[in-house]
């Protein structure tokens, strides 16, 4: 049985850190400033994906998230929590 997720728990635990709230920032200025350049539209079904060099790259909202996370791949090590 699934246990229900406990949103607001998550929030403080990791969301609201301020390394996170950076981050997030980060990821919104670099969104406002794609729109404003044209290179991406509210509800186009674009993504903003940030690389790891720190560029940015538009791509559809589908690719960018079949990208698998690294610390999800075999050989990391990344802690299991279960």
């Amino acid at each position: 049985m699934r246990v229900k997720r406990d949103y607001g728990k998550e929030y403080k635990k990791f969301q609201s850190t301020p390394t996170q709230i950076k981050r997030r920032a980060k990821r919104n200025k670099d969104r406002r400033e794609a729109e404003r350049n044209g290179q991406v539209e509210k509800g186009d079904g674009q993504d903003v994906h940030h690389a790891a060099n720190g560029r940015r790259v538009v791509m559809t909202a589908s690719k960018n998230r079949g990208i698998p996370e690294k610390s999800r791949l075999p050989g990391s090590r990344r802690r299991k929590n279960r």
